[in-house]
């Protein structure tokens, strides 16, 4: 711990504690170290009872209880949601523009970081570098302006009409946003190049690709929380396979080619599968009643329904672990997009199962995976079908099948240290370092000339 902080950071994450969602989970994993390395963190987010979303308060527990927190409010949703309007973003950008205004008009902070998927409020970091002089990192943890779901011809989440009007956001906002933008942080190496096409300006030194923490202090402090998750009951003598995070339609081909490979082998092999059971948990973001199954469909198509239990609703993220650590094999599911990379890969590795990962082949996960040797993974490229995958999914599946109750792969967890939650805040609270440098080294330049 420092004996003196040298620095003052304002973080901008919407959704943080304890609504249950992964894009505070970067800053949430780095709070408890951020001091270490010279930074005191304050938190700007918006008030829970504004958002829609799972409530965790196990989740506020883990956060130290010395982070200074301001609280914005928002328009409520269900006066917005009658003219289309439910996007946090839109409905807490004035609330996040005037709280923000006032604390770096009242404290001397040293750098803005926005850390959300809530994209909007990236907006508000050219403003504030404008107003107070004070420079601002952009942290993508997805792509805001893209045309995937276009060329894929797939419908986006939420339908076309809302994610045509998020993009149109994006076309307005996105590069006002980069304007002025001290440095990227991205969770794909795909980003960076893909806003390097878009704006040339920006130069490959102000890019970092930088995947989440590995949460190793939730591990720990699950085994004393007695959390009990409702999915399914691991004691009743069945193998239990688990995956824990979103659907689509980007998922279709990887879930399809695994459960292709599944019906071919319990064709030939049924007695074994009398006992497996899949789950798979989280698939929706949509509340209530809104969730749609996109995973049950598909094996009701390819004849394994009863082998398949989806529970689209998101569960709080101690009970979401919990299921992980309870199963006897966990699935991982990818994007066909090749840019995409799961977070849900850490927590997957800690919590010490066998893991079968079907993923693009040029995703960061599959890397991670064999680095760490802690698991299987099945690749595909963009041109490839689920029966392409067949042979090598039924080869995966029977391994999976043959391992005994109670297997542990052998992690290399030398090579997992650079994954830690500490290490990854050591590389983040760096490029806060070089950015305030190079920030006051251009003021300076620009003052002389």
């Amino acid at each position: 711990m420092c004996s003196k902080l040298r620095h003052k950071v304002l973080i901008v994450s919407p959704h943080f504690p304890p609504i249950n969602a992964a894009d505070h989970q970067r800053v949430r994993m780095s709070l408890p170290y951020m001091e270490e390395f010279g930074w005191e963190p304050h938190i700007l987010t918006v008030h829970p009872d504004h958002i829609e979303g799972v409530q965790d308060p196990i989740l506020t527990k883990t956060v130290p209880p010395q982070i200074p927190t301001t609280y914005t409010g928002a328009l409520p949703v269900q006066q917005t949601r009658r003219i289309g309007m439910s996007n946090l973003g839109l409905r807490c950008f004035p609330y996040l523009l005037q709280t923000g205004d006032r604390l770096l008009r009242q404290q001397k902070f040293d750098l803005v970081y926005f850390s959300t998927t809530v994209f909007t409020t990236m907006g508000l970091g050219s403003r504030w570098e404008r107003l107070f002089n004070v420079p601002y990192i952009l942290d993508f943890q997805d792509p805001w302006l893209s045309d995937y779901y276009k060329q894929a011809k797939t419908v986006p989440p939420g339908g076309r009409f809302k994610y045509g009007f998020a993009q149109l956001q994006a076309k307005i906002l996105e590069p006002r946003a980069l304007s002025k933008v001290a440095h990227v942080i991205s969770v794909s190496p795909a980003y960076p190049k893909v806003l390097q096409q878009r704006y040339p300006y920006l130069q490959p030194e102000k890019f970092t690709v930088l995947p989440f923490g590995a949460p190793e202090p939730d591990f720990a402090a699950l085994s004393q929380l007695n959390i009990q998750q409702k999915i399914y009951n691991p004691n009743d003598g069945k193998r239990h396979w688990v995956y824990v995070g979103r659907g689509g339609d980007d998922m279709a081909l990887a879930v399809r080619s695994l459960f292709l490979g599944i019906q071919a082998h319990r064709s030939q092999n049924p007695e074994i599968w009398q006992s497996v059971q899949m789950h798979f948990v989280g698939t929706s973001y949509a509340p209530g009643n809104l969730a749609v199954k996109t995973i049950e469909p598909i094996a009701q198509e390819l004849g394994i329904a009863d082998l398949v239990t989806e529970h689209p609703h998101r569960i709080p993220y101690f009970e979401a672990l919990q299921v992980l650590v309870d199963s006897d094999a966990i699935l991982l599911i990818g994007s066909d997009d090749p840019s995409y990379t799961a977070s849900k890969l850490y927590p997957c590795i800690l919590a010490k199962k066998a893991i079968l990962a079907i993923f693009h082949n040029q995703s960061s996960v599959v890397d991670i995976l064999h680095s760490c040797q802690a698991g299987h993974a099945v690749t595909f490229t963009s041109n490839n079908q689920p029966i392409d995958l067949q042979s090598e999914i039924i080869s995966q599946v029977n391994s999976l099948l043959s391992l005994p109750k109670g297997f542990q792969p052998k992690t290399d967890w030398l090579a997992f240290q650079p994954y830690t939650a500490r290490d990854m805040t050591l590389q983040q609270c760096k490029i806060f370092d070089q950015c305030l440098v190079n920030y006051r080294s251009n003021k300076t330049l620009s003052s002389v000339f």
